[in-house]
């Protein structure tokens, strides 16, 4: 087994990107499959594609991650982040690498006045989130060394998030009404993928919680994104849970405490409004690109 090489499950995710990048830069070994080449649904495949390339250490990001489409295919999304976590745990227990399996704030109700713990019992509220507590416990089960890293609230390039979306209907519409009253930490891949290899390398086993800094509302969110990207003459008004009826229920509370990470020395990722900054920064240039391209071949 090579001390060094990473394998990361799910690399064509806005996470799974980063991660690879992330890697490079430091100089590791990284290895990053899709589903394509290794389907973790498939227990065979995984069993066979990890053993053949014996990681040190495996990130699992491949999920199920459509919140409300879950509450009509449950199936699926247990078998992707359920099913598919401990096949991916059970083939690391053979190889004895650290499996780290990405989970979600929505593994917890959101009734806690306070921002949880690690070793806050969880309860989820949604088929969603149900799932990923599934893929915990059975990761957990299933392998020697497992690291449980959940996160909040992603967005990154190369993927569908809550920043794109506003950005897209800023320019439909001059009003936009935002969910006011659920609380959480907005993360960047870029940056959780910088506390994910941290993680890894310094070999930390159990739950850890891994966020940007600091926490606001969607509707606060929403606000900070037309600012940022500078859009002028579109109006943000708060929404309550109420009146923005889903099929799948959120928690009102995704305060996520980062107390494990930091006691082994792992930084805090910046405030979300910085990393938001950097995103937006980040995605433009390779807008410009686009728009310049598709112009060219229209031309």
């Amino acid at each position: 087994m090579s001390t060094q090489r990473f394998l990361i499950l799910g690399a064509k995710g806005m996470l799974g990107r980063d991660l690879e990048a992330e890697c490079t830069r430091r100089g590791l070994e990284v290895i990053a499959l899709d589903v394509a080449e290794c389907d973790i649904t498939n227990r065979t495949n995984t069993e066979e594609v990890i053993t053949a390339l014996r990681p040190a250490v495996v990130i699992n990001c491949a999920a199920y991650t459509d919140v409300n489409r879950a509450e009509s295919e449950r199936e699926l999304a247990f078998r992707i982040n359920a099913v598919g976590a401990g096949n991916v745990a059970r083939a690391c227990r053979v190889t004895e690498s650290l499996c780290i399996y990405i989970s979600t704030d929505y593994v917890f109700d959101g009734t806690k006045p306070q921002p949880y713990f690690e070793d806050d019992p969880p309860c989820p509220i949604n088929v969603y989130g149900a799932s990923k507590l599934a893929g915990e416990h059975r990761t957990m089960a299933e392998c020697y060394h497992w690291t449980i890293a959940r996160t909040s609230w992603l967005f990154g390039a190369g993927g569908k998030n809550f920043v794109q979306a506003i950005l897209r209907e800023a320019q439909r519409q001059k009003v936009l009404r935002v969910v006011s009253d659920q609380i959480g930490a907005p993360t960047y891949t870029r940056d959780l993928a910088v506390s994910l290899v941290d993680v890894a390398l310094a070999r930390i086993h159990g739950i850890v919680h891994l966020t940007n800094a600091d926490w606001c509302s969607w509707y606060d969110f929403a606000r900070a994104i037309i600012e940022e990207a500078g859009l002028e003459g579109v109006q943000v008004e708060p929404l309550s849970s109420r009146e923005y009826v889903t099929p799948a229920r959120r928690p009102a509370n995704s305060r996520l405490l980062d107390t494990r990470a930091r006691s082994f020395g792992i930084a805090p990722r910046p405030p979300w409004r910085d990393a938001l900054r950097r995103y937006l920064a980040e995605v433009a240039p390779r807008k410009t690109q686009r728009d310049e391209a598709s112009l060219r071949e229209n031309s």
